[in-house]
């Protein structure tokens, strides 16, 4: 490997309102490495690649590339230099194909001057191809699952044969097979002497794929080591500056009622015949593969989207939910898996969000409150540890794993009795993580049903009293009782794969 840095940024500061967002730190990535940028929530991760990708650039600080400093002006002019970044949150436009997203303002042309979609098309296909997805060129990016966008994303940052690409939690909507092809991909740009720069909160994939890691803790440099001379549990603690322990914590509660019961739920070929129930003071977890059909039960069971039959019971009685609404009314509550286009809001401040799924909240005899309202959002936000100088910020402003807190946050005002997690900890970091495991354990101590519905195993083993698990739509697996002492890992992927049945 090529010693020289490609590049190095020194006393990089960055200022948001009311939020020193990074304080003087330093990052370098050298050729032919995997340099994994870890730390929680907010710790300045994404601020200072965004930086380096010129997206952010109000900065103070140096930028040394190949040698030379450098101003980040913008994000052509960095792509154009050599520097591409994969986006966290996808950056696609859904009324477009693949193609079109894939190389959006750099179309090849006829002699005419007319796009050449012939040659676009086929561009795009051989570059899905060596990502080895099976997405169609020619498919509208609005019909694209969560995952398959992020492999639309990743095959557009290779077009750009970049010497840097910045991958933003790459892997967090990705299947395994689809994690499998981006790790030989990466193998293959190392040995082509591109520098990756790797943010994730998944630290077994860190250990299996980085080179060298740095930290940040709350907009600070902490430390640069190699991965192979750190454990995951020195990771754990140099990020979040204290160990953890109990990650998956256990309350011992016994299940009352059910409070949701779905019998029979038939929607085309994407749920065929499934029935669950959810009971009072339970984690309920569902386990299942890209393409299982679990999100779209849930939206279906939420009146998000309809069904063709089935029947939905919510403390013992008969539901017919045909909305959102509905749903609400009756107790249910549903943490969507994309929390920027399906739970917030973003322009919208941190109060206006929280309230949103219950005005009513701020409501007195006498009209609406607003002093009631900032006071109940705040004692919200504060039992969630949000981190924001006010809620007066607007929450595209937030880290990630902000924003899902105060997506949790408005669904905690409903006083819902049900609560659906969905996908409640994608990209967030181990300390917020460990939060939300004890807000979950919280609403069953207080007698909520609780759905967790989660495509990582341990976490879905770790925090479930009872896991269901999915192949194809179908139910294929339940895990209860004594059986959820002995469950194995091995066991439950072979539910999820349908290579083996106990229903």
């Amino acid at each position: 490997m090529n010693e020289e840095y490609i590049v190095r940024m020194e006393d990089i500061t960055v200022q948001f309102p009311g939020v020193l967002a990074l304080d003087k730190v330093r990052f370098d990535a050298k050729p032919g490495e995997v340099h994994v940028l870890l730390g929680e929530n907010g710790a300045g991760k994404s601020t200072i690649m965004k930086v380096l990708a010129g997206v952010n650039t109000d900065y103070e600080g140096r930028i040394l590339y190949k040698g030379e400093e450098i101003v980040a002006r913008s994000v052509d002019e960095q792509r154009a230099r050599g520097v591409s970044i994969i986006f966290q949150e996808m950056n696609l436009l859904k009324n477009l194909t693949v193609a079109e997203n894939m190389f959006l303002g750099r179309q090849p042309t006829t002699k005419s001057g007319m796009v050449d979609w012939k040659t676009m098309n086929r561009n795009a296909r051989t570059l899905l191809d060596s990502i080895n997805s099976d997405i169609s060129e020619k498919a509208l990016v609005s019909t694209l699952s969560v995952g398959q966008m992020q492999m639309v994303e990743i095959a557009k940052a290779l077009s750009f044969k970049c010497d840097i690409i910045i991958m933003d939690e790459p892997t967090s909507a990705l299947t395994e097979k689809e994690v499998d092809a981006l790790f030989n991909i990466i193998h293959k740009l190392k040995s082509e002497g591109v520098a990756i720069v790797y943010i994730s909160h998944r630290l077994e994939e860190i250990m299996k794929i980085g080179d060298r890691l740095t930290i940040f803790r709350d907009g600070r440099y902490i430390d640069t080591v190699n991965i192979c001379d750190i454990t995951i549990d020195q990771m754990v603690a140099m990020m979040v500056g204290r160990e953890l322990t109990d990650y998956y914590p256990k309350v011992s509660v016994e299940p009352g009622e059910k409070l949701l019961e779905v019998k029979n739920m038939q929607q085309g070929n994407t749920l065929k015949n499934l029935s669950f129930y959810a009971r009072a003071g339970e984690i309920t977890g569902f386990y299942g593969l890209m393409g299982a059909g679990r999100t779209e039960l849930m939206r279906a069971v939420f009146g998000a989207d309809p069904y063709d039959s089935g029947e939905i019971f919510v403390k013992g009685k008969q539901a017919h939910i045909k909305s959102c609404e509905q749903a609400k009314k009756l107790g249910l509550a549903l943490l969507t898996e994309d929390r920027k286009n399906q739970g917030l809001i973003l322009n919208f401040d941190l109060n206006q969000n929280i309230s949103l799924a219950n005005l009513d909240s701020a409501m007195t005899p006498f009209g609406f409150n607003a002093a009631k309202e900032t006071a109940n959002n705040q004692r919200l936000a504060d039992s969630m540890n949000v981190k924001t100088p006010s809620l007066r910020q607007k929450a595209k402003n937030l880290s990630g794993g902000n924003q899902q807190k105060v997506v949790i946050c408005k669904w905690l005002n409903t006083n819902a009795d049900v609560v659906i997690f969905d996908e409640p900890t994608r990209g967030i970091d181990v300390g917020a993580k460990a939060e939300i495991y004890k807000i979950m354990n919280g609403l069953k101590e207080q007698g909520k049903a609780v759905v967790v519905v989660s495509s990582e195993l341990a976490e879905c083993m770790g925090v479930s009293d009872r896991i269901y698990v999915m192949h194809e739509g179908e139910m294929t697996g339940l895990i209860e009782g004594e059986d959820m002492q002995h469950v194995t890992e091995e066991l439950v992927v072979g539910y999820a794969t349908g290579a083996k049945t106990n229903l």
